[in-house]
């Protein structure tokens, strides 16, 4: 993730303040099925923790960032819990989780650096391991606010997964507009 844009005061504020009233239980509702209660969860991309915070409630929650400004936000709101800086692409981590879960975080990653992650991710998961992540529906690519966003079809998506996950869910959501989002909900494949 070369963006910069979740790496200074001013934007971490700007973007807190533009997701203020986004809620994402619709999407955390979707895994829950899943995911047995107590699970071991990697958020990618824990950003402000609104999504942290919902998956705490039920799960063993360690969240991630690569911006320090928002790691150290969160070490200051929950000072007791596990955050790491880390790259959705390399996932450097010792521990091994029984789930991942992403919020339109992986949306940023150029296609061979998403590839790079999920087979990152099937490495650091238990057997039979869940995956959860959502993006943004659309063919193209964009810069956005100086951020790389890598718009997916459903097909594409599955794509991406079906080597390392097998396919439990997938749909598409609303977030602000019909449609405009899909859910990936996958378990690792054990060869």
């Amino acid at each position: 993730m070369a963006d910069k844009y979740y790496h200074t005061e001013e934007s971490v504020a700007e973007y807190i303040r533009l997701s203020k009233d986004v809620n994402s239980q619709q999407l955390i509702d979707k895994l829950n099925p899943f995911l047995p209660p107590s699970s071991l969860l990697l958020e990618l991309g824990t950003g402000p923790g609104t999504d942290w915070t919902i998956l705490s409630k039920n799960y063993q929650v360690t969240g991630s960032d690569l911006s320090k400004v928002f790691l150290e936000r969160l070490q200051k709101l929950h000072p007791q819990e596990t955050f790491l800086c880390m790259d959705a692409v390399t996932l450097e981590v010792d521990t091994n989780f029984d789930g991942i879960y992403s919020n339109k975080v992986l949306h940023h990653l150029k296609d061979d650096e998403l590839s790079t992650s999920v087979q990152r991710q099937s490495e650091i998961l238990h057997p039979n391991g869940i995956v959860c992540h959502s993006f943004w529906k659309g063919e193209d690519s964009e810069e956005f606010k100086g951020m790389f966003v890598n718009y997916h079809t459903m097909e594409a998506v599955k794509n991406f997964f079906e080597a390392h996950f097998e396919t439990l869910h997938i749909s598409l959501y609303q977030e602000f507009d019909p449609e405009d989002s899909i859910v990936y909900i996958g378990k690792k494949r054990n060869n």
